[in-house]
């Protein structure tokens, strides 16, 4: 076997030492430069990936140190070794460890099967040619031609190579020369075959001339004896190292034409994604321009702010962003856990232990449309209002009036005080506050959905060429996502100002909305006229009626507006006033309070999804777009420009050398495939002519003359397409 890798080289070396052999696969490129007037050995350095010319004796001593160090044990971790020379084949092998079959004790019969179990990995590989190296002699007997049978049923990846031809001139004649080559029937019909004898020299001595000489000779003379037999024809061409050789640059170059589509394919995906970045970083390196860095960083905001508005309207085919009812309630309150807020209630009461508890009644009492469907933009903005609805419906009188809290209220003042004031002391003191913290986590819920919807809007930028409806959206929006994507700063930028946006309508609509419940709280006898008096004491609205149900409850609600005050005032009339009445009284005044307070939480309720378009969406909609035009950016930021902008131009002058060498390679490739398409259209040659005009390896692929290729790159190499193991 070793003897086999040394005529495939042309010249004599060895790298195993000790008396264990190899144990890890050692890779051998071989590659045949006509022109050059000695070898060349290089080794691959295993940390660094490159390779380092060396002395064959360095090489050999560094493969045979790799082994060596591995002990008793296998590794499939292999050695690169490279060959450049006039004598050698043009081809690249796996020289693997050879089968054991004896083993004298249980550490050896371990090794053994550690040495099987990694060839046997090599040869299931369908990429790669065996070459299974026997001696000639009875076909029957051939144990490792049996073990490439179990991988290889028939026999289509394997190559038998017979050593030690010269063995048998004297047993052979011309009546079983044929039957001889054809292994008496024993060998496979469509097993390809090849007898040959390798060159030898005493043990321990030079080889008596250069080894491709004597692999010449050994050559000739085993085509000629075969020939003086009578062997002819399609068995001939199966004799000596020449046809061996021959075949097999064939094969390698038959495997790496089979195999040029698919990477053409690969290349030219490559090519049109190195393309596109190269076009997106140009793009992106002139638009960042110190002139116009600051018009560029605008556009994107003003894009933004646009595809806000198509977000919100509802895109059914974005996906990116939607959360279910309980998904969206649990990433809040995760937000605000981590942020630590406490100046608002998570949870609308406490009769709700944790927040499952509340996803659980908004899904099954409540039955807030689209609880468990995923949603995003204007959907999960209309779901959200309903759930901030029931929040704020959840609103109490923080404490039960009693006894002191009445009499302490009423006090004594200059004027007249009545039970009219007492009410409003009382309901301002202790129904404010709650009703606050419940609207300040409406505040805070419609601000978190905005700040999420960031990702969501950039998202759908990016989608906008592949959209069913893409012309309905500016084809800025892609430019501009791009430049949002791989620019950090700018990103940064339009994040930021929308992030201030968001802050500021969240202070406009908390200031409009505490204005409203200090006014309210202050006098709700004048806010009240206006309202529907609550005729229970449900927490949610009725449901919806027919036609003929509004029609007759129309009349009403407007007779019992008009009559609230009257009612407020009746009630108030019957509030006793006498010392010894106060236990009534307070029952009165208790009473009174809640049904003020169920009056102002069902007025402020239905006044909240007016507050959350008012001073929320339609301002994020309509004014974002001029708060991105007015960006301003600071040194700072320019700076960060500046910096970017030489980043970029190496990331284009990257992205550019990459193009170029992918279109080098694929015009390489192109080239290969017409040469060898004209050769196979063409009549076969005379075997008198010389073989200067066969392409039948890789040596024109690269460069034509036979020498080694001119460049070489991370896509092609010549053992691109497979292995030939052995």
């Amino acid at each position: 076997k070793s003897r086999l890798v040394e005529a495939l080289a042309g010249e004599a070396f060895n790298f195993v030492s000790g008396s264990l052999g190899s144990r890890r696969p050692t890779v051998l490129e071989f590659r045949h430069v006509a022109s050059a007037t000695e070898s060349c050995w290089s080794l691959r350095d295993p940390r660094t990936n490159q390779w380092g010319q060396q002395s064959v004796a360095s090489v050999m001593k560094s493969v045979g140190d790799a082994h060596e160090e591995l002990g008793q044990t296998v590794s499939a971790d292999p050695v690169y070794v490279r060959l450049e020379s006039p004598h050698c084949v043009d081809m690249q092998l796996v020289d693997l460890p050879g089968f054991r079959d004896f083993a004298a004790d249980a550490s050896k019969q371990q090794f053994s099967a550690s040495i099987e179990d990694l060839v046997s990995g090599f040869m299931q590989d369908s990429r790669s040619v065996i070459l299974c190296v026997e001696q000639c002699g009875d076909a029957a007997t051939m144990s490792t031609l049996a073990k490439c049978r179990q991988v290889d049923v028939n026999f289509k990846r394997t190559v038998l190579i017979r050593t030690k031809l010269d063995k048998y001139f004297n047993d052979l004649t011309s009546e079983n020369v044929a039957q001889w080559v054809d292994g008496y029937g024993d060998l496979p019909a469509g097993l390809i075959r090849f007898a040959l004898t390798l060159p030898s020299w005493g043990e321990g001595s030079p080889p008596p001339k250069s080894l491709a000489e004597m692999r010449e000779e050994k050559s000739n003379e085993d085509a000629g004896r075969m020939q003086a037999l009578g062997l002819s024809g399609r068995p001939l061409q199966t004799i000596g190292f020449k046809k061996f050789s021959s075949f097999m640059e064939d094969k390698i170059g038959q495997m790496f034409a089979d195999s040029i589509q698919p990477v053409l394919d690969a290349l030219n995906e490559l090519r049109e994604s190195t393309s596109s970045r190269e076009r997106v970083l140009a793009l992106e390196f002139e638009e960042t321009d110190p002139a116009q860095i600051a018009s560029t960083t605008r556009a994107c905001g003003v894009s933004f702010a646009g595809a806000l508005s198509c977000v919100m309207e509802g895109l059914p085919y974005l996906k990116y962003g939607r959360m279910s009812l309980g998904q969206e309630l649990g990433a809040f309150h995760e937000h605000h856990k981590r942020l630590g807020s406490d100046h608002f209630e998570t949870l609308p009461c406490e009769e709700f232990s944790c927040l499952d508890d509340y996803v659980e009644y908004l899904t099954m009492e409540a039955q807030i449309g689209s609880c468990d469907v995923e949603v995003n933009g204007g959907a999960q903005f209309r779901r959200l209002m309903a759930e901030v609805e029931i929040f704020l419906r959840f609103s109490e009188v923080a404490a039960e009036v009693k006894k002191r809290d009445v009499i302490q209220a009423r006090g004594i003042s200059m004027a007249h005080l009545t039970w009219r004031d007492v009410v409003v002391k009382l309901l301002r003191h202790e129904g404010h506050l709650p009703m606050q913290l419940r609207v300040q986590y409406v505040g805070e819920r419609i601000r978190w959905f905005f700040e999420i919807q960031k990702e969501c809007v950039l998202e759908f930028m990016n989608s906008v060429d592949g959209a069913p409806a893409s012309r309905m959206y500016p084809q800025t929006y892609l430019k501009h996502a791009k430049f949002m994507k791989q620019n950090e700063l700018i990103k940064h930028l339009v994040f930021q100002t929308y992030d201030d946006v968001c802050q500021r309508q969240l202070k406009a609509f908390m200031d409009m909305f505490q204005n409203m419940l200090t006014s309210t709280f202050s006098n709700p006898w004048i806010f009240l006229k206006s309202a529907t008096a609550d005729s229970g004491s449900k927490a949610l609205p009725p449901p919806p009626s027919d036609g003929d149900d509004v029609k007759e409850r129309i009349p009403r609600e407007i007779q019992s507006r008009s009559s609230v005050e009257t009612v407020m005032s009746q009630w108030l009339h019957d509030i006793p006033t006498d010392a010894h009445k106060v236990d009534e009284a307070v029952d009165k005044v208790q009473m009174l309070i809640l049904r003020t307070h169920s009056l102002i939480r069902s007025h402020v309720c239905d006044q909240v999804e007016l507050f959350a378009h008012s001073f929320f969406k339609l301002p994020m909609l309509r004014r974002l777009e001029e708060e991105m035009s007015t960006m301003v950016l600071s040194k700072a930021d320019m700076t960060s420009y500046e910096d970017r902008r030489q980043q970029l131009a190496a990331e284009l002058r990257e992205a550019q050398a990459a193009l170029k060498e992918v279109n080098d390679c694929a015009a390489l490739l192109e080239d290969f495939r017409t040469k060898r398409d004209l050769r196979l259209r063409q009549p076969p040659r005379s075997p008198e002519l010389p073989p200067a005009g066969r392409v039948s390896s890789l040596k024109q692929f690269w460069g034509g003359n036979g020498g080694s290729p001119n460049v070489t790159n991370k896509f092609l190499s010549p053992g691109y397409t497979g292995n030939t193991q052995k």
